[in-house]
Protein backbone atom coordinates (compact mmCIF):
# COMPACT_ATOMS: atom_id res chain seq x y z
CA UNK A 1 0.00 0.00 0.00
CA UNK A 2 1.37 3.40 -1.01
CA UNK A 3 0.15 4.90 2.25
CA UNK A 4 0.96 2.16 4.75
CA UNK A 5 -1.32 1.77 7.76
CA UNK A 6 1.76 2.09 9.97
CA UNK A 7 2.91 5.42 8.56
CA UNK A 8 -0.64 6.81 8.68
CA UNK A 9 -1.09 5.60 12.26
CA UNK A 10 2.22 7.12 13.36
CA UNK A 11 1.28 10.48 11.88
CA UNK A 12 -2.09 10.41 13.65
CA UNK A 13 -0.60 9.33 17.00
CA UNK A 14 1.79 12.29 16.89
CA UNK A 15 -1.19 14.65 16.93
CA UNK A 16 -2.15 15.46 20.57
CA UNK A 17 -5.90 15.37 19.91
CA UNK A 18 -7.20 14.96 23.46
CA UNK A 19 -10.92 15.74 23.48
CA UNK A 20 -11.95 18.37 22.39
CA UNK A 21 -8.64 19.45 20.79
CA UNK A 22 -8.20 18.69 17.09
CA UNK A 23 -4.46 18.52 17.58
CA UNK A 24 -3.69 18.35 13.86
CA UNK A 25 -5.24 14.90 13.35
CA UNK A 26 -8.14 16.00 11.16
CA UNK A 27 -5.87 18.34 9.21
CA UNK A 28 -3.59 15.42 8.44
CA UNK A 29 -6.51 13.25 7.28
CA UNK A 30 -7.83 16.12 5.16
CA UNK A 31 -4.46 16.56 3.46
CA UNK A 32 -4.08 12.86 2.62
CA UNK A 33 -7.64 12.39 1.38
CA UNK A 34 -7.63 15.55 -0.74
CA UNK A 35 -4.49 14.36 -2.50
CA UNK A 36 -6.35 11.14 -3.36
CA UNK A 37 -9.28 13.03 -4.89
CA UNK A 38 -11.73 13.13 -1.98
CA UNK A 39 -13.98 16.12 -1.50
CA UNK A 40 -13.35 17.10 2.13
CA UNK A 41 -15.34 19.28 4.53
CA UNK A 42 -14.41 20.38 8.06
CA UNK A 43 -17.60 21.52 9.85
CA UNK A 44 -17.30 22.89 13.38
CA UNK A 45 -20.30 22.49 15.69
CA UNK A 46 -21.21 24.35 18.87
CA UNK A 47 -23.60 24.02 21.77
CA UNK A 48 -23.94 26.26 24.84
CA UNK A 49 -22.09 24.79 27.79
CA UNK A 50 -19.94 22.45 25.66
CA UNK A 51 -16.69 23.05 23.75
CA UNK A 52 -16.70 23.66 20.01
CA UNK A 53 -15.68 20.54 18.10
CA UNK A 54 -14.02 20.14 14.71
CA UNK A 55 -15.20 17.28 12.50
CA UNK A 56 -14.40 15.88 9.06
CA UNK A 57 -16.53 14.55 6.24
CA UNK A 58 -15.02 13.29 2.98
CA UNK A 59 -16.40 11.56 -0.08
CA UNK A 60 -14.88 9.99 -3.19
CA UNK A 61 -17.28 9.33 -6.04
CA UNK A 62 -20.89 10.29 -6.65
CA UNK A 63 -22.54 6.97 -7.46
CA UNK A 64 -24.12 4.15 -5.53
CA UNK A 65 -23.65 2.10 -3.47
CA UNK A 66 -22.10 4.35 -0.85
CA UNK A 67 -19.91 2.73 1.83
CA UNK A 68 -19.04 4.96 4.76
CA UNK A 69 -16.12 4.54 7.14
CA UNK A 70 -16.66 6.19 10.53
CA UNK A 71 -14.55 6.86 13.58
CA UNK A 72 -13.01 9.44 15.88
CA UNK A 73 -9.61 11.06 16.20
CA UNK A 74 -10.10 12.41 19.70
CA UNK A 75 -8.49 10.45 22.51
CA UNK A 76 -8.67 10.32 26.30
CA UNK A 77 -5.85 12.02 28.24
CA UNK A 78 -2.65 9.97 28.59
CA UNK A 79 -2.67 10.19 32.38
CA UNK A 80 0.69 10.18 34.14
CA UNK A 81 3.07 10.49 31.18
CA UNK A 82 5.94 9.43 33.46
CA UNK A 83 4.41 5.96 33.73
CA UNK A 84 4.50 5.42 29.96
CA UNK A 85 7.50 3.52 28.63
CA UNK A 86 7.20 5.49 25.36
CA UNK A 87 5.96 8.99 24.56
CA UNK A 88 2.14 8.72 24.33
CA UNK A 89 2.25 11.12 21.37
CA UNK A 90 5.48 9.85 19.83
CA UNK A 91 4.25 7.03 17.59
CA UNK A 92 7.24 4.91 18.63
CA UNK A 93 7.73 1.24 17.73
CA UNK A 94 9.22 -1.27 20.15
CA UNK A 95 9.35 -5.06 19.75
CA UNK A 96 6.94 -4.92 16.82
CA UNK A 97 4.31 -2.82 18.62
CA UNK A 98 3.26 0.75 17.98
CA UNK A 99 2.81 2.79 21.17
CA UNK A 100 0.63 5.85 21.67
CA UNK A 101 -2.63 7.19 22.97
CA UNK A 102 -5.23 6.16 20.42
CA UNK A 103 -3.19 3.31 18.95
CA UNK A 104 -6.24 1.03 19.20
CA UNK A 105 -8.98 3.52 20.18
CA UNK A 106 -9.08 4.41 17.43
CA UNK A 107 -6.43 6.15 15.36
CA UNK A 108 -5.01 2.79 14.38
CA UNK A 109 -8.39 1.79 12.97
CA UNK A 110 -8.70 5.05 11.04
CA UNK A 111 -5.23 4.56 9.57
CA UNK A 112 -6.24 1.09 8.35
CA UNK A 113 -9.45 2.43 6.82
CA UNK A 114 -7.55 5.16 5.02
CA UNK A 115 -4.86 2.79 3.76
CA UNK A 116 -7.46 0.35 2.42
CA UNK A 117 -9.58 3.04 0.76
CA UNK A 118 -6.60 4.74 -0.87
CA UNK A 119 -5.27 1.41 -2.09
CA UNK A 120 -8.67 0.44 -3.53
CA UNK A 121 -9.12 3.79 -5.30
CA UNK A 122 -5.63 3.61 -6.80
CA UNK A 123 -6.47 0.20 -8.27
CA UNK A 124 -10.08 1.07 -9.20
CA UNK A 125 -10.22 4.83 -9.91
CA UNK A 126 -13.48 4.57 -11.88
CA UNK A 127 -15.39 2.14 -9.67
CA UNK A 128 -19.15 2.55 -9.58
CA UNK A 129 -20.02 3.81 -6.14
CA UNK A 130 -18.74 6.07 -3.39
CA UNK A 131 -16.46 5.77 -0.37
CA UNK A 132 -16.77 8.21 2.50
CA UNK A 133 -15.21 9.10 5.84
CA UNK A 134 -17.16 10.52 8.75
CA UNK A 135 -14.69 11.41 11.51
CA UNK A 136 -15.50 13.25 14.72
CA UNK A 137 -13.44 14.84 17.47
CA UNK A 138 -16.08 14.37 20.17
CA UNK A 139 -16.54 10.63 20.77
CA UNK A 140 -14.61 10.48 24.03
CA UNK A 141 -16.28 13.66 25.31
CA UNK A 142 -19.90 14.80 25.63
CA UNK A 143 -20.75 13.43 22.15
CA UNK A 144 -22.85 16.53 21.52
CA UNK A 145 -20.96 18.39 18.79
CA UNK A 146 -19.66 15.36 16.94
CA UNK A 147 -21.27 12.44 15.11
CA UNK A 148 -24.89 13.42 15.84
CA UNK A 149 -24.55 16.86 14.29
CA UNK A 150 -22.19 15.66 11.56
CA UNK A 151 -24.79 13.15 10.39
CA UNK A 152 -27.50 15.81 10.46
CA UNK A 153 -25.23 18.15 8.51
CA UNK A 154 -24.54 15.47 5.88
CA UNK A 155 -28.24 14.66 5.56
CA UNK A 156 -28.93 18.34 5.02
CA UNK A 157 -26.51 18.26 2.10
CA UNK A 158 -28.46 15.37 0.58
CA UNK A 159 -25.96 12.66 1.48
CA UNK A 160 -27.41 9.14 1.70
CA UNK A 161 -25.36 6.21 2.94
CA UNK A 162 -25.99 2.55 2.13
CA UNK A 163 -23.76 0.93 4.78
CA UNK A 164 -21.21 1.94 7.37
CA UNK A 165 -18.18 0.36 9.03
CA UNK A 166 -17.21 1.87 12.38
CA UNK A 167 -13.62 1.07 13.30
CA UNK A 168 -13.90 0.77 17.08
CA UNK A 169 -11.65 -1.87 18.69
CA UNK A 170 -14.11 -4.77 18.79
CA UNK A 171 -11.80 -7.74 19.33
CA UNK A 172 -11.28 -8.93 22.93
CA UNK A 173 -8.18 -11.09 22.41
CA UNK A 174 -6.99 -11.33 18.82
CA UNK A 175 -7.82 -9.80 15.47
CA UNK A 176 -10.79 -11.62 13.98
CA UNK A 177 -12.50 -12.51 17.26
CA UNK A 178 -15.58 -10.35 17.04
CA UNK A 179 -17.82 -8.14 14.92
CA UNK A 180 -20.32 -5.86 16.64
CA UNK A 181 -23.68 -6.01 14.87
CA UNK A 182 -25.50 -4.03 17.54
CA UNK A 183 -25.18 -2.47 20.96
CA UNK A 184 -27.18 -2.48 24.14
CA UNK A 185 -28.86 0.67 25.33
CA UNK A 186 -27.98 2.44 28.56
CA UNK A 187 -30.42 3.97 31.05
CA UNK A 188 -29.57 5.51 34.42
CA UNK A 189 -31.91 6.29 37.30
CA UNK A 190 -31.74 7.54 40.88
CA UNK A 191 -33.96 6.78 43.86
CA UNK A 192 -34.33 8.89 47.00
CA UNK A 193 -36.15 7.40 49.98
CA UNK A 194 -37.39 9.94 52.49
CA UNK A 195 -37.18 9.32 56.21
CA UNK A 196 -36.90 11.32 59.40
CA UNK A 197 -33.62 11.91 61.20
CA UNK A 198 -33.38 10.96 64.83
CA UNK A 199 -31.41 9.33 67.65
CA UNK A 200 -30.84 5.59 67.31
CA UNK A 201 -31.87 5.14 70.97
CA UNK A 202 -35.30 6.62 70.18
CA UNK A 203 -36.30 4.97 66.87
CA UNK A 204 -39.98 5.62 67.51
CA UNK A 205 -39.24 9.31 67.07
CA UNK A 206 -37.51 8.78 63.73
CA UNK A 207 -38.08 7.01 60.41
CA UNK A 208 -35.11 5.10 59.05
CA UNK A 209 -35.08 5.26 55.20
CA UNK A 210 -32.55 2.44 54.76
CA UNK A 211 -34.98 -0.51 55.19
CA UNK A 212 -37.26 1.15 52.66
CA UNK A 213 -34.40 1.53 50.20
CA UNK A 214 -33.56 -2.15 50.68
CA UNK A 215 -37.15 -3.07 49.84
CA UNK A 216 -37.11 -0.97 46.69
CA UNK A 217 -33.79 -2.31 45.44
CA UNK A 218 -34.90 -5.87 46.15
CA UNK A 219 -38.00 -5.17 44.09
CA UNK A 220 -35.84 -4.01 41.19
CA UNK A 221 -33.42 -6.91 41.35
CA UNK A 222 -35.35 -10.02 42.34
CA UNK A 223 -36.72 -10.79 38.86
CA UNK A 224 -34.72 -10.67 35.59
CA UNK A 225 -35.79 -7.93 33.22
CA UNK A 226 -35.81 -10.48 30.39
CA UNK A 227 -34.11 -13.67 29.21
CA UNK A 228 -32.24 -12.18 26.27
CA UNK A 229 -32.75 -12.69 22.53
CA UNK A 230 -31.02 -14.51 19.70
CA UNK A 231 -28.47 -11.71 19.39
CA UNK A 232 -28.54 -10.03 22.81
CA UNK A 233 -27.75 -11.12 26.35
CA UNK A 234 -30.37 -10.52 29.02
CA UNK A 235 -30.80 -6.91 30.06
CA UNK A 236 -28.90 -6.16 33.25
CA UNK A 237 -29.55 -3.71 36.10
CA UNK A 238 -26.64 -2.80 38.35
CA UNK A 239 -26.91 -0.67 41.50
CA UNK A 240 -23.86 1.58 41.34
CA UNK A 241 -24.18 3.71 44.49
CA UNK A 242 -26.04 3.63 47.80
CA UNK A 243 -25.48 6.60 50.07
CA UNK A 244 -26.97 8.13 53.20
CA UNK A 245 -24.27 10.73 53.80
CA UNK A 246 -24.21 9.84 57.49
CA UNK A 247 -20.92 10.25 59.43
CA UNK A 248 -22.45 9.38 62.83
CA UNK A 249 -23.19 5.83 64.03
CA UNK A 250 -25.79 7.00 66.56
CA UNK A 251 -27.95 8.98 64.13
CA UNK A 252 -30.75 7.62 61.97
CA UNK A 253 -30.35 9.36 58.58
CA UNK A 254 -32.98 11.57 57.00
CA UNK A 255 -32.81 10.03 53.55
CA UNK A 256 -31.12 7.34 51.49
CA UNK A 257 -30.06 7.64 47.87
CA UNK A 258 -29.23 5.01 45.27
CA UNK A 259 -28.23 5.12 41.62
CA UNK A 260 -28.56 2.31 39.10
CA UNK A 261 -27.68 1.73 35.46
CA UNK A 262 -29.37 -0.67 33.06
CA UNK A 263 -27.75 -2.05 29.92
CA UNK A 264 -30.76 -3.21 27.94
CA UNK A 265 -31.42 -5.16 24.77
CA UNK A 266 -33.80 -4.45 21.91
CA UNK A 267 -36.80 -5.89 23.75
CA UNK A 268 -36.96 -2.49 25.46
CA UNK A 269 -37.09 1.18 24.65
CA UNK A 270 -36.09 3.75 27.27
CA UNK A 271 -39.76 4.60 27.74
CA UNK A 272 -40.97 1.01 28.17
CA UNK A 273 -38.07 0.25 30.51
CA UNK A 274 -38.79 3.30 32.63
CA UNK A 275 -42.41 2.19 32.91
CA UNK A 276 -41.26 -1.25 34.13
CA UNK A 277 -38.96 0.34 36.73
CA UNK A 278 -41.80 2.51 37.98
CA UNK A 279 -44.09 -0.53 38.21
CA UNK A 280 -41.57 -2.54 40.21
CA UNK A 281 -40.92 0.32 42.61
CA UNK A 282 -44.62 0.95 43.21
CA UNK A 283 -45.17 -2.72 43.95
CA UNK A 284 -42.20 -2.87 46.33
CA UNK A 285 -43.05 0.38 48.10
CA UNK A 286 -46.66 -0.45 48.82
CA UNK A 287 -48.12 2.28 51.02
CA UNK A 288 -45.17 2.49 53.39
CA UNK A 289 -42.04 3.67 51.52
CA UNK A 290 -41.90 7.31 50.45
CA UNK A 291 -39.56 7.75 47.52
CA UNK A 292 -38.86 9.72 44.36
CA UNK A 293 -37.48 8.28 41.11
CA UNK A 294 -35.48 10.36 38.62
CA UNK A 295 -34.54 8.92 35.24
CA UNK A 296 -31.76 10.59 33.26
CA UNK A 297 -32.31 11.35 29.58
CA UNK A 298 -30.52 8.91 27.27
CA UNK A 299 -29.50 8.79 23.62
CA UNK A 300 -28.18 5.24 24.02
CA UNK A 301 -30.89 3.01 22.58
CA UNK A 302 -30.40 -0.68 21.78
CA UNK A 303 -30.07 -1.47 18.09
CA UNK A 304 -29.27 -4.39 15.82
CA UNK A 305 -27.96 -4.78 12.28
CA UNK A 306 -29.35 -8.25 11.48
CA UNK A 307 -26.90 -10.65 9.81
CA UNK A 308 -27.08 -10.06 6.05
CA UNK A 309 -24.88 -9.87 2.96
CA UNK A 310 -23.03 -6.83 4.29
CA UNK A 311 -22.16 -8.61 7.52
CA UNK A 312 -21.10 -11.60 5.43
CA UNK A 313 -18.69 -9.44 3.39
CA UNK A 314 -16.92 -8.47 6.59
CA UNK A 315 -16.98 -11.92 8.17
CA UNK A 316 -15.68 -13.52 4.97
CA UNK A 317 -12.86 -10.98 4.71
CA UNK A 318 -11.89 -11.63 8.33
CA UNK A 319 -11.85 -15.39 7.80
CA UNK A 320 -9.82 -15.08 4.61
CA UNK A 321 -7.15 -12.99 6.35
CA UNK A 322 -7.08 -14.48 9.85
CA UNK A 323 -8.60 -17.93 9.51
CA UNK A 324 -11.06 -17.05 12.28
CA UNK A 325 -14.84 -17.05 12.09
CA UNK A 326 -15.77 -13.91 14.04
CA UNK A 327 -18.46 -13.94 16.70
CA UNK A 328 -21.39 -11.66 15.92
CA UNK A 329 -21.77 -9.72 19.15
CA UNK A 330 -23.83 -6.97 20.77
CA UNK A 331 -21.83 -6.82 24.02
CA UNK A 332 -19.85 -3.94 25.49
CA UNK A 333 -20.61 -0.31 26.09
CA UNK A 334 -22.08 2.32 23.82
CA UNK A 335 -20.46 3.77 20.70
CA UNK A 336 -21.27 6.26 17.96
CA UNK A 337 -22.90 3.39 16.07
CA UNK A 338 -26.05 4.21 18.04
CA UNK A 339 -26.28 7.46 16.08
CA UNK A 340 -25.22 6.10 12.69
CA UNK A 341 -27.82 3.31 12.69
CA UNK A 342 -30.54 5.95 12.27
CA UNK A 343 -29.13 6.67 8.82
CA UNK A 344 -27.93 3.29 7.53
CA UNK A 345 -27.00 -0.22 8.69
CA UNK A 346 -23.74 -0.11 10.67
CA UNK A 347 -21.27 -2.80 11.68
CA UNK A 348 -18.27 -2.32 13.96
CA UNK A 349 -14.92 -4.00 13.43
CA UNK A 350 -11.48 -2.78 14.40
CA UNK A 351 -8.39 -3.70 16.40
CA UNK A 352 -7.91 -5.61 19.66
CA UNK A 353 -9.06 -3.41 22.53
CA UNK A 354 -7.07 -4.81 25.45
CA UNK A 355 -4.93 -1.69 26.01
CA UNK A 356 -7.41 1.06 25.12
CA UNK A 357 -7.43 3.96 27.61
CA UNK A 358 -4.52 2.34 29.48
CA UNK A 359 -0.95 3.40 30.15
CA UNK A 360 1.19 2.16 27.21
CA UNK A 361 -1.73 1.76 24.82
CA UNK A 362 -0.29 -0.11 21.86
CA UNK A 363 -1.01 -2.24 18.81
CA UNK A 364 1.06 -4.89 17.00
CA UNK A 365 2.26 -3.48 13.69
CA UNK A 366 1.23 -6.77 12.09
CA UNK A 367 -2.37 -6.18 13.20
CA UNK A 368 -2.42 -2.83 11.40
CA UNK A 369 -1.39 -4.51 8.17
CA UNK A 370 -3.93 -7.31 8.61
CA UNK A 371 -6.81 -4.98 9.46
CA UNK A 372 -6.06 -2.81 6.42
CA UNK A 373 -6.06 -5.96 4.28
CA UNK A 374 -9.44 -6.98 5.75
CA UNK A 375 -10.93 -3.58 4.96
CA UNK A 376 -9.52 -3.80 1.43
CA UNK A 377 -11.11 -7.22 0.93
CA UNK A 378 -14.45 -5.78 2.13
CA UNK A 379 -14.17 -2.96 -0.41
CA UNK A 380 -13.42 -5.43 -3.21
CA UNK A 381 -16.41 -7.60 -2.31
CA UNK A 382 -18.78 -4.70 -1.65
CA UNK A 383 -18.22 -2.91 -4.94
CA UNK A 384 -18.16 -6.07 -7.05
CA UNK A 385 -21.38 -7.49 -5.59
Amino acid sequence: MEHSPLSLAQSLLRCPSVTPEEGGALSFIESVLKQAGFEVHRPVFSEPGTPDVENLYARYGTGEPYLLFAGHTDVVPPGDVGRWTHDPFGGEIHDGELYGRGAVDMKGGIACMMAAALDFIRDNPDFKGSIGFLITGDEEGPAVNGTVKLLEWAKGRGERFDHCILGEPTNPNQLGDMIKIGRRGSLTGSIVVEGKQGHVAYPHLADNPIPGMMRLLDGLLKEPLDRGTDHFDASNLEVTTIDVGNPASNVIPAEAKATFNIRFNDLWTPRSLEAEIERRLREAAGNTVRYTLTMEPTNAVAFLTPPNAFVDFIADAIKAETGSVPKLSTTGGTSDARFIVKYCPVVEFGLVGQTMHQIDERVPVADLDRLATIYRKVLDAYFSA
